[in-house]
């Protein structure tokens, strides 16, 4: 063949490219190939956690502000699918994985956004997380002056590289005030170009809760602005958004116990989230396909909120031999037994969150499948 086109489920050192590359046979990420098909504005959206939950705000808040938006990428629609539809002038929000960005060429979003890098998917970077860093970096190489770049202020790991842009930088931060971006200031988020205070609005404005979505906020009123859209309309949009499926869904209470799907949780900064958005006792459904996970880095919170833990999947063991001396810890062959133990266990006020830690494909064909699973078994007792 004279060009391949890899999908993101292909590690970039596979057999198979390695093959190709020896025989100088170009090889592009699908990314690459629907790129060169838009004519929208792409706003490409990367980082290891809040990438779906930022996407798919990003695309409802430009068409709530009347903007044509589509969202496409590794949220689940290809983006060729949609590629040759965008017309000028319209949107695209693409949620972009470090695989994506592994065989991309000349790949170009008008906006990108990196939310925060932290160890995930060390398995297909050779436990190395500069090099996993290094390929979320990709996403502004071939950006230049005018284009945007917007990141996380709070990431030291992004700190040190941002400095090789071409493009304009934004930046938002939780803990510092910016001169171009973000930060938040009294429970207030203020938008600011050159220190002049252009967008404010209350934490207490956005529908979707904790720190993790505060960030995913600024990062797409960032994007908003950019484009000077209606300080109103992104208010209203920012009280509508409702969340993500998989993302801390409320599936459920049943005799005061709340069921919590958070499937999308495939890695431990997930966790980390998911467990400090409860004050309640919480039951913690943990496990699957295991992707390197240092779970020490979990250990003292898990202490603190967590009453049991139900270790399912291939990664069943390793948790069950991790956590059995600290916290109560069993072995369940499936959700219905987790869930049937959950409900003779917990008691009302407490919490039963899937929020595995680990992807899905030792049981299930991607984390939306395991959620439903979950869902469908919770919603029949």
């Amino acid at each position: 063949c004279d060009l391949m086109i890899v999908s993101p489920g292909v590690p970039s050192d596979a057999d198979v490219i390695k093959r190709a590359n020896e025989r100088n046979i170009k090889t592009i990420s699908e990314l690459e190939f629907a790129s060169s098909f838009c004519n929208g504005s792409v706003i490409g959206i990367t980082g290891t956690n809040g990438k779906t939950t930022a996407t798919s705000l990003c695309d409802y808040l430009f068409n709530e502000c009347g903007k044509k938006s589509y969202a496409a990428g590794n949220i689940g629609l290809a983006f060729s699918e949609i590629a040759t539809q965008v017309k000028e002038g319209e949107f695209v929000s693409l949620e972009i994985s470090s695989f994506q960005l592994d065989l991309i060429d000349k790949f170009k979003p008008k906006v990108a956004v990196i939310l925060n890098i932290t160890p995930d998917h060390l398995n297909r970077s050779e436990n190395n997380i500069e090099k996993y860093a290094l390929s979320k970096l990709r996403i502004f190489e071939n950006q230049d002056a005018s284009d945007y770049l917007i990141l996380s202020k709070d990431s030291s790991l992004l700190n040190q590289y941002f400095k090789k842009a071409k493009s304009s930088i934004f930046f938002f931060s939780t803990t510092k005030k910016v001169s171009n971006g973000c930060f938040l200031e009294n429970n207030k988020i203020q938008f600011v170009r050159n220190d002049v205070v252009e967008f404010s609005c209350l934490v207490s404005d956005l529908f979707i809760k904790g720190d993790h979505n505060i960030q995913n906020a600024m990062a797409v009123i960032i994007a908003a602005k950019i484009f000077n859209l209606d300080n109103d309309k992104i208010i209203e949009a920012l009280k509508s958004f409702k969340g993500v499926e998989h993302r801390l869904e409320l599936v459920r209470e049943i005799d005061g116990i709340k069921f919590i799907n958070d499937s999308k949780a495939t890695n431990i900064d997930s966790v980390v989230v998911a467990l400090k958005s409860f004050n309640q006792p919480v039951f913690l459904i943990l496990g699957g396909l295991d992707k390197g996970n240092d779970y020490s880095i979990i250990e003292e919170l898990i202490v603190e909120k967590v009453v049991k833990i139900y270790a399912i999947g291939s990664s069943a063991e390793k948790i069950f031999n991790y956590f059995h001396n600290k916290i109560k810890t069993e072995i369940k062959k499936d959700f219905e037994e987790v869930i049937n133990s959950a409900l003779s266990e917990a008691r009302s006020g407490e919490v039963v969150l899937l929020s595995p830690a680990c992807a899905s494909f030792d049981m299930f064909d991607n984390y939306e499948h395991r959620g439903q699973v979950f869902k469908q078994i919770v919603n029949s007792k």
